[in-house]
């Protein structure tokens, strides 16, 4: 997958994107930086693209006990 590539991202966080983007062009910012900080957003919010397998982050309830 090349860098930038946006095929593993499900549907919710692209919509999430696009409404993101929007806001930061009303408030002037630059389309491609609008673009870049939405996505930014999205991967803070969410941790990512549809990821799976190792290396996975856990989240409180899922972590084992010990």
């Amino acid at each position: 997958m090349p860098q930038g590539d946006k095929s593993s991202y499900t549907d919710k966080q692209k919509r999430q994107a696009e409404h993101i983007e929007t806001g930061y062009e009303k408030k002037g910012v630059g389309a491609k930086t609008a673009e870049a900080r939405a996505w930014a957003t999205v991967n803070k919010l969410s941790g990512g693209g549809n990821k799976s397998g190792s290396g996975r982050k856990r989240t409180k309830k899922t972590k084992k006990k010990a």
